[in-house]
């Protein structure tokens, strides 16, 4: 088989097709190749090599890639450490040596000094999970052999002509950008995470403008992907959207270029290199990401909901129900969970456990607005310390301010604040608690929206417009220790917040006014900045439609995957996610035919499942430990391919399975085929797979 993609979903697959043969072998051999240009296990996003400024925005304790008792799999569980307990040993001393195991000073020195709550780099998760793919390597019963290929896939074709059932498929083959033709597959899986995106109209448009009049724009993508050497000191940078990729962006300026934070006096002070640029920065909104609340739930602890509960969800999509609408279905359920943590929490604070414990079951019990005032005037709660929404998510209101100066000071202050309530922490703090539900019922909601659960115009207008970028401001914001930086920098003149409803615009310029780009306010009068450098500080938004990837492309333009499309009462809702069928996860072709040996999952599949970008986390019961599971069963049980490429091959209990080539050894080898520069293919015409200069053929 082929695992097409190594990063954490590839390798959670790989650890799970290992685990379900060393209990249960249901092959004699089993060769899995393993394709990605990056390196194995971290991927590209993760890649150690990145720079050690870029954070995770998930504590330390809170991510593994390992199985534990609370996934509901039907698979062997096969535990394994947490980031941080790997860390703990590395940092001891006590992880045992092995070609994966870091040794670079500055990677132990932040093993050694991080806790269970501890943020850790990006790049010590991609050391993790580098580690974790060559244990699971080493580790793989004898018959398991693992071969990675440094390329990309291009590629992917039956090799024989359909129509197939399930028990009648062809072989599959991949084709690599360096002419490597893996063939005889029983199956393919395609974990790939975030891909490369053509830019849309508006970004084509803003492009084309910065080339014509020697403008720098980036759009957007992975802030370690990019090359900032270009950006020169002094000079004024906007930047569009404050959300995690501005952080990084503001990471890679300042730590990046030689800026030192010092703490005195209780709050942060920035110390310039001279080296960094001046940057200028807005959004829609306004102001950045909530920062996380500090982590009291350890490891494993969450919020357990009492009415968006797994039960009630399944009696909303019971067999014959109607496509749920968010906003009348999802959202009170969702609200009313939220503001009943913020509530009980208030009252703990004070120091009423016994009123908070009477309080809950009352409220949540409250049918109208006016039930609820009553049970809150009861409890002693008033007006100012009540939820309110609109405060929340847009906390300066309808204010319009003076100018930047009023602004400057209100915002300052909004952070201070966001920064002392992050401090409270997730548990005892009424604020970051509250919000840190929204992150704790994500599973909840994922059981009803995915699939189709919702209305196509529901999941288009209220979901994907609306909730998801709110649930992402509210509940998966950057460590407190960022916003500190960022209220650092305004103090230091490096950094300015342009307001609320922030537009750019191209100027062309004229006369002694260069050309440039403008950013202006819609509530803070007087802001008018121009700059030769714009960046677009979001993630490119997944859309197979604009898909750079060359594998998907050629799925795309052959007929061979699609567009998800939502059903809905006034009609479909086409998205851009890559449609697949219902767990494990068939891929579909144009015509919506699920193919037998053909699976994806991760990333690419946003609008099927939600907030795909999510991570392992332990003792909650993963999603995507339950998913890599289901898959990696589903490869096992199928019947292995007719034709040539499997003849002579067998399973353990008897039928017929692929052969493999050389002598299993357990270990990692590259394929034969690995040899020389890699020549990149040019796509073909729809339905052929693309040419290369030079192709060598590895059967299993």
């Amino acid at each position: 088989m082929c695992l097409v993609g190594a990063g954490p979903r590839g390798l959670s697959v790989l650890e799970r097709l290992c685990a379900q043969e060393r209990k249960s072998p249901r092959w004699d051999r089993l060769t899995v190749h393993v394709v990605d240009p990056e390196p194995a296990g971290a991927g590209r996003v993760w890649r150690p090599s990145q720079s050690p400024h870029l954070l995770m925005n998930t504590v330390a304790s809170q991510v593994t890639v390992y199985t534990d008792e609370s996934v509901r799999i039907r698979g062997p569980l096969e535990e394994g450490p947490s980031l941080h307990t790997w860390a703990r040993a590395l940092g001891l001393g006590t992880l045992a040596p092995g070609p994966a195991t870091p040794t670079a000073p500055r990677v132990l020195a932040e093993a050694r000094a991080l806790g269970p709550d501890t943020y850790p780099t990006r790049s010590l998760y991609g050391h993790y999970l580098t580690w974790a793919f060559h244990q699971v390597v080493a580790n793989a019963p004898a018959h398991v052999e693992v071969r990675t290929h440094r390329a990309r896939a291009v590629a992917l074709e039956d090799e024989a002509p359909a129509p197939y059932g399930p028990d009648t498929a062809p072989p599959q083959r991949v084709l690599l950008e360096d002419g490597t033709r893996l063939t005889g597959l029983s199956a393919v899986v395609l974990a790939q995470g975030h891909v490369a995106g053509h830019p849309d109209v508006p970004g084509r448009a803003t492009a084309d403008f910065a080339a014509r009049h020697g403008l720098l724009y980036i759009a957007p993508g992975n802030p370690a992907d990019v090359d900032l050497s270009r950006v020169p000191p002094g000079e004024p940078v906007l930047l569009r959207g404050l959300g995690l990729n501005f952080f990084d962006y503001m990471s890679l300026f300042t730590h990046g270029r030689g800026g030192r934070f010092e703490r005195a006096g209780g709050r942060l002070v920035y110390h310039p290199s001279g080296r960094e640029p001046k940057m200028y920065a807005g959004s829609r909104r306004g102001v950045p990401y909530h920062s996380r609340g500090e982590n009291e739930k350890g490891a494993h602890g969450r919020h357990t909901p009492r009415l968006l509960t797994a039960e009630h969800v399944a009696e909303l999509r019971a067999p014959g129900a109607e496509p749920l609408r968010f906003g009348t279905d999802l959202w009170p359920l969702i609200s009313k969970e939220v503001r009943g943590v913020y509530y009980e929490t208030l009252l703990t604070a004070r120091g009423d456990r016994a009123g908070a414990e009477r309080f809950t079951p009352g409220f949540l019990r409250a049918a109208t607005e006016q039930a609820e005032d009553a049970v809150l005037d009861a409890a002693g709660i008033g007006p100012a310390e009540r939820w309110d929404w609109d405060v929340v998510t847009r906390p300066y209101g309808s204010r319009v301010f003076a100018g930047p100066e009023e602004f400057r000071g209100w915002v300052r202050e909004h952070l201070v604040r966001d920064v002392r309530e992050a401090h409270r922490g997730n548990v005892r703090g009424p604020l970051k608690a509250a919000l840190d539900v929204l992150r704790d019922l994500r599973n909840e909601i994922r059981l009803a929206v995915d699939h189709g659960g919702l209305d196509g115009a529901s999941y288009r207008d209220e979901l994907d417009a609306w909730y998801t970028p709110l649930n992402a401001y509210l509940s998966i914001g950057p460590p407190a220790r960022r916003v500190e930086e960022m209220i650092a920098l305004l103090d230091a003149g490096v950094l300015e917040l342009t307001g609320p409803g922030m537009r750019i615009a191209p100027d062309a310029g004229g006369g002694t006014r260069g050309a440039g780009f403008v950013a202006t306010s819609s509530a803070v009068p007087g802001v008018r900045v121009r700059a030769g450098v714009l960046i677009e500080a979001r993630l490119c938004a997944v859309d197979l439609r604009r898909t750079a990837d060359p594998l998907l492309r050629w799925l795309l333009d052959a007929g061979q995957c699609r567009p998800y499309r939502i059903p809905g009462r006034d009609g479909d809702h086409e998205t851009g996610g890559l449609a697949v069928s219902a767990r494990p996860y068939h891929l579909l072709g144009a015509d919506g035919t699920a193919h037998p040996r053909r699976f994806a999952y991760g990333v690419p599949t946003e609008s099927v499942h939600w907030v795909t970008a999510a991570g392992i986390r332990p003792g909650v019961g993963s999603v995507t430990l339950e998913d890599s599971d289901a898959i990696a069963g589903t490869v096992l049980a199928l019947p292995a391919p007719s034709g040539p490429a499997g003849a002579g091959a067998h399973r353990a209990d008897g039928p017929a399975a692929p052969d493999t080539a050389g002598t299993p050894t357990g270990g990692m080898s590259r394929a034969d085929a690995l040899g020389g520069a890699p020549a990149p293919a040019a796509p073909g015409a729809p339905g052929t797979p693309p040419t290369a200069t030079h192709t060598r053929e590895v059967q299993p």
